[in-house]
């Protein structure tokens, strides 16, 4: 006899749909069939029933080969580089709760770590830009609810956030927006005819690199004040057009992703954004969000912003935090070779990371803490593989639009297996030891 487990978070990216269903065997251990998640939130559920998945940490060799070892030695080998280290990395944090994170917190601290987690390399410019200008926002309900005008800027929401379209932003029926799509005007601006694209009623081509243009041009539109005949690729025409119906939305929202945050001008180009937001409120009601791609790193600018009053770059070197993206960002600091040596916990800086930086990585006493095998593990000198969080373990986690859900397990971990939250509190215990507190 099988069960059905109901209202399952997924643990896969910002948006954290939760309504999943879930068929379990009847004792508990066996996941079976994943019900309303997207193809990749679905497989990401799946892979934790893995024949072959590592359930025990491995320490490398010299040779290069691999040997088990117990997550006690594993903690030790952890909090003794850690405790030794002048300066250790210790990054990620993005896929794990956010109790993970406050464990981790605690470590950094007693080591005088760098903590950094994903967003120095996505939406990092983003948060310098709120940071600059504040920003005007809401929650993916009243989206869902409100909103009959949607931008999605330099994102592909059909590809990255498979259900955000279907759950919040487009197709849904809401309290005041009882024609769900048909009564909804899609705007998508990307260099690029992505799927996304096929999806809005107006699509603008904007050229590569020229948002900061475009955004500007949208601010002189709403004014009625004089266009060139063309702005980033875009005719003075269309401009106009899409400013007048900005203007006449009931309650719109501009979405935005790596597109604009990764072209020129980057968190320049937020910083108009949002500018563009304000303008608009003086007409009717508009808000910006920023899409989010790993399920918690929301969660980790939150902790952080909670403990040391900065959301990513935290450097705990000097006994207090500083912030300083540029200089204590974890590709400047490798690539300065400030580092001696690098702790991964809820990422894959290997697959994401310049070649250059996962080079420094290779040279520097290394471990990464993931429940799967990564282009990371394959630079580390320990491999501590855990339980999935999000499937085989709950928590808190924030959803893009800062909103925090709780998750709860669906299976249990193989057996003896322990969680992120479970091997920190034992590299904690360990460096407290080590360092005498």
């Amino acid at each position: 006899m099988t069960k059905l487990i109901t209202d399952v978070v997924c643990p896969f990216c910002g948006t954290l749909c939760d309504d999943l269903e879930v068929v379990v065997s009847d004792d508990g251990k066996e996941l079976l069939e994943v019900n309303n998640a997207c193809a990749i939130g679905a497989e990401k559920f799946l892979h934790s029933q893995a024949k072959d998945r590592l359930t025990r940490p491995r320490m490398r060799n010299e040779d290069g080969s691999w040997r088990e070892v117990s997550y006690d030695e594993a903690a030790e080998f952890t909090a003794q580089m850690l405790a030794k280290s002048k300066k250790p990395l210790m990054y990620g944090w993005s896929s794990t709760n956010c109790e993970s994170q406050v464990v981790g917190s605690h470590v950094a601290e007693l080591v005088g770590g760098q903590l950094d987690n994903t967003a120095t390399v996505c939406h990092g410019s983003t948060l310098i830009a709120v940071q600059d200008v504040g920003v005007p926002s809401c929650t993916l309900g009243e989206i869902k609810n409100r909103a009959d005008m949607v931008v999605f800027w330099g994102c592909n929401p059909a590809h990255a956030h498979p259900r955000h379209m279907s759950r919040y932003s487009l197709f849904p029926r809401g309290f005041f927006t009882a024609k769900g799509h048909r009564g909804r005007t899609a705007v998508v601006v990307d260099p690029r005819p992505t799927d996304s694209a096929n999806l809005a009623d107006i699509y603008l081509p904007v050229e590569q690199g020229r948002d900061y243009e475009l955004l500007s041009a949208l601010r002189v539109a709403f004014r009625n004040e004089q266009l060139p005949d063309v702005v980033a690729g875009i005719s003075k025409e269309k401009i106009y057009e899409v400013a007048e119906k900005m203007k006449n939305a009931r309650f719109g929202c501009i979405f935005f992703g790596m597109g604009v945050t990764h072209s020129l001008s980057n968190n320049h180009n937020i910083d108009i954004a949002i500018q563009v937001t304000r303008d608009l409120n003086e007409f009717t009601k508009w808000s910006i969000m920023p899409m989010r791609g790993h399920y918690n790193v929301t969660g980790a600018g939150e902790v952080w912003g909670w403990q040391f009053g900065f959301p990513f770059c935290v450097d705990l070197s000097r006994g207090f935090a500083r912030y300083n993206p540029g200089e204590s960002s974890s590709n400047d600091l490798l690539m300065r070779e400030e580092i001696d040596s690098v702790f991964v916990l809820g990422s894959d800086p290997g697959a994401h990371f310049p070649f250059s930086s996962v080079k420094k990585m290779n040279a520097l006493p290394c471990v990464v803490v993931d429940p799967h095998i990564t282009p990371s593990t394959v630079v580390a000198d320990l491999h501590v593989p855990v339980a999935f969080v999000g499937v085989e373990v709950g928590g808190c986690a924030y959803r893009m639009d800062s909103v925090p859900i709780e998750s709860h397990k669906v299976v249990d971990a193989p057996e003896g297996m322990l969680t992120d939250e479970e091997f920190l509190k034992l590299v904690l215990a360990r460096v407290k030891e080590i360092k005498g507190v």
